[in-house]
């Protein structure tokens, strides 16, 4: 796969994912200000056509989808039997097909599940990501990118949405003005952008920049926080795609004991790490308190204002004070937590707000 995007001034490309042009703190500024777009090449695009789509994808998964309103966003889970991550995908629908957007990793796996869910319905998946991309920003950078824009997709996070439950018990939430979107646009578009930028007329990021501002915002990604055991009560994620009312779905036996009846295992934390060190730890790195391991590293990211950063998964019974260190390369770290989903989650739900304290170094 070539990207279009090779030729941009100090553009640094991998396996076609444009990870920054020269300097990603600059461009996470950028990004914020809305004076760039990042192009998601690490993003995949499934649709589905037919009649049935919306109630077949309803029953299914675990958002209410029956009654969307076209160019309203949402997003799903695929859970396993047991209430475990599968897959996840942004979703708006145009009245004649759902849109998809999905982690590139992801998109074969749920493109053969939902194949595999048919039946016969009147339902048409399909992958259309050699056609179309995806370009992500603010509202009003996408809103730039003029014709070839066939779909965009508001990120709900991290508005509670409909049906949802926020466990994060800080106030305000880091996310509370985050403001991005992603714009389905055809392959056609992405050459022009790849050559205006190459001609000085269009600023962009690359995926190093939106992957720390998702880090700072404690916004899960199936790429990252889902490890075949996540369940959505973990990483704070019935707040934008579980819909705790809604008719029956696989998993969400799961969904509602665990909500109702218990407490999750595990629960996501924010991590400030050491900035004395050039060191960052890698995704699966191991979290200790004590000496003893008590979880994994799942997204790590260099932030223009708070520095190095970190989400990761430890045990539910982690005191929330612990102090913590991370495994690196010929080494470790210390982390300072940051509470995101609550050792109360679950049975004892309503936790109360805590004011949030500075992150800024």
């Amino acid at each position: 796969m070539v990207s279009p995007f090779a030729a941009v001034p100090a553009a640094v490309v991998d396996d076609a994912v444009l990870l920054h042009v020269g300097n990603p703190l600059r461009e996470q500024r950028a990004l914020e200000g809305g004076e760039a777009v990042v192009p998601r090449a690490d993003r995949s695009v499934l649709t589905v056509a037919g009649e049935d789509r919306l109630t077949w994808l309803d029953s299914l998964t675990s958002q209410a989808l029956a009654a969307l309103a076209p160019g309203v966003s949402t997003e799903l889970l695929v859970l396993d039997p047991n209430g475990h991550v599968e897959h996840a995908a942004g979703v708006v629908d145009d009245g004649e097909r759902t849109w998809l957007v999905v982690d590139r990793e992801d998109a074969e796996g749920l493109l053969a599940w939902l194949t595999r869910m048919r039946f016969r319905l009147r339902v048409d998946p399909q992958d259309v990501s050699a056609d179309f991309g995806v370009v992500g920003g603010t509202a009003s950078a996408v809103a730039t990118l003029g014709d070839g824009v066939v779909a965009v997709w508001r990120d709900p996070w991290p508005d509670v949405a409909i049906g949802g439950w926020g466990y994060a018990a800080v106030d305000p939430h880091p996310a509370a003005a985050r403001d991005w979107s992603e714009a389905i646009v055809t392959t056609s578009t992405l050459d022009r952008l790849a050559s205006e930028a190459e001609r000085g007329e269009r600023r962009l990021a690359g995926v190093l920049a939106a992957e720390a501002l998702r880090v700072a915002a404690w916004r899960p990604r199936v790429a990252a926080e889902a490890d075949g055991r996540t369940l959505p009560h973990e990483v704070d994620w019935l707040r934008t795609a579980v819909h705790l009312s809604k008719g029956c779905y696989r998993g969400q036996e799961t969904v509602a004991k665990v909500h109702n009846l218990g407490h999750p295992p595990r629960r996501l934390v924010a991590l400030q790490l050491d900035g004395s060190d050039a060191m960052l730890p890698e995704p699966g790195a191991e979290v200790r308190a004590g000496g003893e391991p008590v979880g994994a590293i799942t997204s790590v990211a260099r932030h223009h204002e708070e520095g190095p950063i970190a989400l990761a998964l430890v045990k539910r019974t982690t005191a929330v004070d612990a102090p913590l260190t991370v495994a690196v390369d010929g080494g470790e770290v210390t982390a300072a937590q940051e509470q995101i989903v609550p050792p109360e989650a679950g049975r004892t739900a309503a936790v109360p707000r805590l004011p949030r304290l500075s992150r800024r170094r």
